[in-house]
């Protein structure tokens, strides 16, 4: 059986996906503050490693886990809202990629198993 990462279309898919959702999440005032500081070249390529393994592609991703990774965003006021705003672009970049729904499906799964350690409760 192929793998997520496989039927997304591989490492081009994630790379394009990755790009695409970044520019989605910059122009959206909801929650582009937490992107202030953030090298967003450095942050795209842990985005892209860390998709590539959570889809079942390639485990070259180094970065902190969820919990780590995000602390400092809930301690700014990340909540549930800002969780969804992100699995909405991610979605919605998806779709505009021609990706189908019951795969769009599978990664807001994915994406919403990581919300409690994404909000460290």
């Amino acid at each position: 059986m192929s793998t997520l990462y496989d039927r997304l279309g591989g490492a081009p898919a994630v790379d394009a996906a990755v790009d695409i959702f970044y520019r989605k999440v910059l122009a959206d005032n909801r929650i582009n503050g937490f992107f202030d500081s953030v090298d967003m070249e450095r942050q795209a390529a842990k985005q892209k490693a860390f998709l590539a393994m959570v889809f079942g592609g390639p485990n070259s991703y180094t970065g902190k886990d969820m919990r780590d990774g995000h602390k400092h965003l809930v301690a700014k006021g990340l909540n549930d809202s800002h969780v969804d705003a992100v699995i909405e672009h991610l979605g919605a970049t998806l779709k505009e990629l021609g990706v189908g729904d019951a795969d769009i499906a599978e990664v807001a799964v994915i994406a919403n198993s990581a919300r409690d350690d994404v909000l460290d409760r």
